[in-house]
Order: structure tokens, then sequence, then C-alpha cells
């Protein structure tokens, strides 16, 4: 049934040796634009329900603790399961794989435009979980296929932009449908579809699987760049016909530094939606308007963009040394923690939300590359599921669920202890990659210079 999905067999005809370049390039760039404007619309669908829940609890009738309800269904359900679907994707074709997991949201998205029953919502944004779990393994596994070690850091930081573009592009796809059908939910809910499944289709035209079903070196060969493991394992093999169980265990579990990379994530997953979440309610405690604060989370998203494209260009230009611009990054971002949470300047507060936004973001862009570059290419994809398990059903709940519990009970202070010491964690396990990173950088440097 799913036959379409297998990954596809190596070319049999080989780009000439003169072509190989200019093919490369060009494919490159196909690649990052296929995967930036898919995961774009990945997130147009993703977030219609949520930018829309006050017309829908107005329309429909739902209390806010149904319409919490729903969107904590769709984070645990996405959480669990970008840990399967990035196991799939590893054993797919990507390409295909992308625009199906996009095609199948849309579609479960577009039943969302003609139902208002409690129940069947809750399940079709189940659905929707599921399918949307299948992008960011696919896009990752894609990066790391066609991206050589020198250059992954800014093209992962240009993708990883893309879902705050996407969430732009959620917005102006809302406002479009109110302004062409006078408001209806049901020509916003399918018009985002609509606009999404045709960004699918042209996108998986100019996509392509893996370099050597094009008929091109895989990456390693081309970039003569050799990647190592914590163990010194190469990096460089694309399938493999280990079971998936088989490559969980041996590459994930077994793997320090995955684990110390993911619980790195999860940390700041933490700090990320402790801080966004919140804003919207923290900050009148501080003198802003309901109406001002809520504009304050759209900037703490955009600000970020240009901040971690420069922090991945910077980790390529230290030869990958991603921890180091983590541990310089989540240092400035607990001097900024510790203002936003004592200071009572407006100006200043807007301030370090502009600056912190780059600095929680960068880490996280940079963690995600990291746990790709810990594992073969064959489990980049199940790395990418493992890290996102982690950081949906354990770090976004705690920031949102343990959180709210913790203000209700004791005050905004519990908050700002809550995000120090999930930042301090982050910091402890980051020397330790500083060490790792080091070693596997020192390892790799010998074997490329015989």
């Amino acid at each position: 049934m799913f036959n379409f999905l297998k990954p596809s067999p190596d070319a049999v005809d080989k780009v000439p040796k003169d072509k190989i370049e200019s093919t490369y390039r060009r494919k490159q760039l196909g690649v990052l634009l296929a995967t930036c404007f898919s995961y774009l619309s990945y997130y147009i669908i993703r977030l219609i329900f949520t930018t829309e829940q006050k017309p829908i609890m107005k329309e429909y009738g739902f209390s806010l603790g149904q319409i919490g309800l729903i969107l904590s269904t769709f984070g645990i359900g996405y959480g669990i399961a970008k840990l399967f679907m990035g196991a799939l994707s590893d054993k797919s074709n990507t390409k295909r794989f992308l625009a199906f997991g996009l095609y199948m949201s849309c579609l479960f998205n577009a039943f969302l435009a003609f139902t208002r029953n409690f129940y069947v919502i809750l399940f079709l944004m189940l659905l929707i979980a599921v399918t949307q779990a299948m992008g960011a393994p696919a896009c990752q596994r894609e990066i790391s296929l066609w991206f050589p070690k020198t250059h992954r850091g800014m093209m992962y930081a240009i993708w990883s932009s893309a879902h705050n573009a996407g969430a732009f592009a959620c917005v102006a796809t809302i406002q479009l449908a109110t302004f062409l059908f006078s408001g209806s939910l049901t020509a916003v809910f399918l018009t985002a579809s609509v606009i999404s499944a045709i960004i699918a289709t042209l996108m998986l035209f100019i996509n392509s699987e893996r370099p050597e079903t094009e008929g091109l070196p895989n990456i390693a060969d081309y970039s003569g760049q050799i990647e190592l493991t914590e163990s010194g394992k190469s990096t460089s093999q694309e399938l493999s016909s280990q079971s998936l169980w088989q490559i969980f265990v041996h590459d994930i579990l077994m793997n320090k530094v995955v684990w110390a990379v993911t619980l790195t994530s999860m940390s700041i997953y933490l700090v990320r939606y402790g801080i966004m979440s919140w804003i919207p309610s923290y900050l009148p405690t501080k003198g802003f308007s309901v109406y001002w604060a809520k504009w304050l989370v759209g900037i703490f998203e955009l600000s970020a963009v240009p901040g971690v494209i420069i922090m991945g260009t910077i980790s390529d230009l230290l030869k990958g040394r991603r921890a180091f611009v983590c541990f310089a990054c989540v240092i400035g971002m607990i001097i900024c923690l510790f203002t936003y949470f004592t200071s009572s300047s407006h100006v200043v507060i807007v301030t370090v939300l502009f600056i912190i936004g780059s600095l929680i973001y960068a880490p996280l862009t940079l963690v995600g590359l990291m746990v790709n570059e810990a594992v073969p290419k064959y489990a980049v994809g199940l790395s990418t599921g493992f890290m996102g398990f982690f950081q949906y059903v354990f770090g976004e709940t705690a920031a949102t669920a343990l959180i709210g519990h913790l203000v209700d009970k004791y005050g905004w202070g519990a908050s700002a202890t809550t995000i120090y010491t999930a930042s301090a964690l982050a910091v402890c396990l980051l020397i330790y990659l500083l060490f790792k990173e080091r070693h596997i950088l020192r390892m790799e440097e010998k074997a490329n210079n015989k």
C-alpha cells in the first residue's frame, strides 16, 4: 500500500565528473527551498486552530478548558508520533515522505471545516499531530544528506527559521480567507489546506531524495570530509539493513552524546515555552497592557530569525563547534532571564525579549543539528524523533502545565525558579558536550589529514 514511500535505489547512470559540482549545487538549492517551504506549510496547518481559538470558542460554544484539551492532545500526540515518524523517515523515500505528511495534514485539517463536534475535532487534531510529526525528521535528514558539516550550520539555521515564517504565513492565510469569505471559519480551514497542498506539490517537483539516487556521490565523498560519531564510527552510511529496533538501541539509546544533547534540548524547550507561553499573562503584572503583551509574543518569535542564522554560520566558521556556540548563548540567555524577571522598566524588558529570542532559538536549532551529527546518516530521522519526544512530552508540558500550577500556588517567582533550574541543567550538560565535541573534532581532524 505504501510502496511509493520506500527508498529509491541508487541511480544506474552517474553524473559525469565535470558536471558533478554544478549538479550538486542545483540539487542542494532545490533541497533547501523544498525543506524550507514545505516546513513553512506544515506550520500553516499546525497553527490554524491555535490562532483561531477565540473565534472557534465564540462560534462553536467551546470552553477554554475544551480548547486547552484539544491543544494538549495535539502536543502530546505530536511528541509521541515524532519518535515513530523519525524512525520511519530513515527507511523511506524522504522527499515523498515529507510531501505525504503535508498532504495528509491538509486533508485532516480540511475535515475540521465540516464539524463542530468536540470529540470529532479532538480525534482530527490527534491525526493532524501524527502527520505533522513527519515534517521535521524528513527535513533534517535531507539537510544532513545534502550538505557538508562545514556549511550545515547555516543551512540548518535557515531551514529552522521556516517555522517563524510559517507563523506569519498562517496569519496571512487567515486574513486572506477572512477577507475573501467574510470571516467564515469553514473557509479558513479549507483555504489553509488548499494553499499548503499547492506548496507541497510544487516543492515535491524541486526536491531530491538522496545524492546517490540522483547519480551523484554521497556528501562525504563529494566534500572529502570524514564525519565521526563519539565511538569513531563514520556517519556517511545513508541506509542500513539493520532493523529499526537495532538502530534505536545501538545508535540512540547507547549513545551518550545523543542523551546529553536531547536533555539539553528538553531543558531549553522548557525555557522557550516557559517564557513564550506566559508572556500574555506575566507582562501585565509588570504594567504592560494585554494588547501590547500579545504583540510581544510575535516580537519574541521574529527577532530570533537573524540571530539563529548568524549563530548557525558562526558554528560553521568555528569548524562545527556547535556546543561552544550553544554554551555562549545559554550564558547570555541566563543574564537576560535575570533581567527579564527583575526589571520593572518597559524599555529594558522589551529589549531583553528582543535579544533573548535569538539566545533561546539559536541553541535550540543547533542542538537539533548536534543530535543529527552524533549518529550515522541512516539514523538521523530517528535521532530527531527521539529528541522531539523529550522536547514536547516533557519540555513543553513542564513549561505549560507545571509552571501554570506552580504560579497558581506560589506566584510568578516559582516560574522564574523553574526556568533558572532548567537553564542551569542546560549549562551542566553543555559543559559535558564541550569536552565530547572537542574529542570528536580532534578525531575528525586526524582522519581528514591522513
